[in-house]
């Protein structure tokens, strides 16, 4: 579903900047929740998403380690807690949330998702949304190359496989982004609604709504 509208069809323009790192669990949940309000509101408003990075973990290895173990040492005591919640939450939005596989450094897909919105803000939205599905429901591993190019090739992004070959590519616009967008919040995901409207955490599809009309008004 095409997530970036910017026509003359005379309708409000919304515009959504989203923080937003891949390997976090609830920016998964915004992403679906918001997806349902720009549904529900299409006929009303024209929508333009752009996505940001964010660094929950920033010395994470780019090798990757396993996911479990990780979360394990990151979260201790309350990790099976943290699993039970987030596996229900999933399974409510028909997903099934998946532990194993490997976690570890998001910068070449941070990088990729640069490139992608260079090439389309939606082909930038349908990117994320794959890199989303095979990290936390088909245990992939988003530092893995061969992953970010089936993300890439599905997202219809093109030259994905010779931008990222370079390891200076996008690493200056990230940190720019990074610097522009997300230096001053504590926590992803996080949404700024028409630059004005804020909102953090994996919001119902309802607050995004009450945004939406915020905005309009």
């Amino acid at each position: 579903m095409t997530q970036s509208f910017s026509n003359n069809s005379g309708k409000k323009l919304i515009q959504i900047d989203v923080s937003s790192d891949t390997v976090c669990p609830w920016c998964f949940v915004g992403k679906k929740n918001l997806d349902k309000a720009i549904a529900a509101s299409k006929d009303r408003f024209d929508f333009e998403i752009k996505w940001h990075p964010f660094f929950l973990d920033p010395s994470a290895p780019k090798e990757g380690v396993n996911k479990l173990q990780y979360y394990r040492r990151k979260f201790g005591s309350g990790t099976d807690g943290m699993m039970a919640q987030m596996t229900q939450i999933f399974r409510g939005l028909g997903l099934d949330y998946n532990t194993s596989g490997l976690t570890g450094n998001t910068l070449d897909s941070h990088r990729l998702v640069y490139f992608a919105g260079q090439q389309g803000l939606d082909k930038q939205h349908n990117l994320v949304e794959e890199l989303f599905l095979g990290y936390f429901t088909q245990a992939k591993y988003v530092g893995d190359r061969e992953f970010l190019l089936e993300c890439a090739a599905k997202a219809g992004v093109e030259g994905a496989a010779e931008f990222l070959e370079d390891p200076n590519n996008g690493v200056k616009e990230v940190n720019d982004e990074l610097n522009k967008y997300s230096a001053n919040i504590s926590g992803v995901p996080y949404y700024v609604v028409s630059g004005k409207h804020k909102l953090s955490g994996g919001q119902p599809t309802e607050a995004f709504l009450r945004a939406f009309e915020a905005a309009a008004n």
